[in-house]
C-alpha cells in the first residue's frame, strides 16, 4: 500500500513538473553540457564547437516530414550552451559579474532536415564589439554534408567590456576578426529597425 502511494506521489510530481515546466529542455541542457565535459575537450574561444542531433517525431511540423521551424532555434540554444561551456566564455563572464543574453538572431533555411535524419550544429564566434559577441551556426546533415540552415546571433554581454573579456580568453595579442559582410548588413538592418521603433515609442 505504501509503495503504491509512493508511486502515485512520484507520478503526480513528474506530471506537475511537465505541466509547469519544459522539463525536456532542462534535461537536454544538462545532457549536452554533461556529455561535453565528459567526452569533449575544452576549446579556445576562437575555435568552433559541435553538437549532434536526430530529427524525431517530436521535432517535425504538421506535414510529419521534416523539422519544424521552432526546433531549429531550440537546437541553436543547446549548441550555444555547449560553446559557452567548452570555451570557458560563460565562466569568465560570471567571474567578471556579467551575464550573456540573446540580443538578436537570424536564420536562413536552405533545405529542410528530413525526419529520422542525423545532423550536427557547428557554432563559431565570428566577431565581437564592445558590448556583444556574434556567433555563426550551421546545421549540417551527416548523410550528405549539406548545410541545411545558417544562423547568426548577437549575444549581448551585460556588465562586461567584451574587448577586456576577449583579451583574457583569446590573449591580448589576438586581433578582432574583420566583420563578415553578411553580419555587417544584418547589424545595419537591426539599427534601422531600432531607429524605427524608437520613433514609434
Amino acid at each position: 500500500m505504501f509503495l503504491c502511494c509512493s508511486c502515485i506521489a512520484i507520478a503526480t510530481g513528474v506530471a506537475l513538473l511537465y505541466a509547469l515546466f519544459d522539463v525536456n529542455y532542462f534535461l537536454r541542457i544538462a545532457f549536452t553540457i554533461g556529455f561535453g565535459r565528459l567526452f569533449q575537450k575544452k576549446i579556445k574561444v576562437l575555435e568552433g564547437s559541435t553538437i549532434y542531433g536526430f530529427c524525431t517525431t517530436q521535432d517535425v511540423d504538421i506535414f510529419l516530414r521534416h523539422m519544424n521551424n521552432a526546433r531549429y532555434l531550440r537546437e541553436l540554444d543547446f549548441a550555444r550552451f555547449l560553446f559557452y561551456d567548452r570555451s570557458g566564455l560563460y565562466r569568465e563572464v560570471a567571474k567578471m559579474r556579467g551575464n550573456a543574453l540573446q540580443g538578436a538572431s537570424n536564420i536562413r533555411h536552405r533545405r529542410t532536415i528530413p525526419i529520422f535524419s542525423l545532423y550536427k550544429v557547428h557554432t563559431k564566434l565570428v566577431y565581437w564589439d564592445d558590448k556583444a559577441i556574434y556567433l555563426e551556426q550551421h546545421f549540417v546533415t551527416l548523410s550528405d554534408g549539406f548545410v541545411r540552415a545558417v544562423a547568426l546571433s548577437k549575444q549581448n554581454i551585460v556588465g562586461v567590456n567584451v574587448n577586456d573579456l576577449m583579451a583574457k580568453l583569446a590573449g591580448s595579442d589576438v586581433k578582432r576578426p574583420d566583420i563578415p559582410e553578411e553580419l555587417d548588413h544584418w547589424l545595419k538592418s537591426i539599427d534601422i529597425s531600432s531607429a524605427k521603433l524608437r520613433k514609434c515609442d
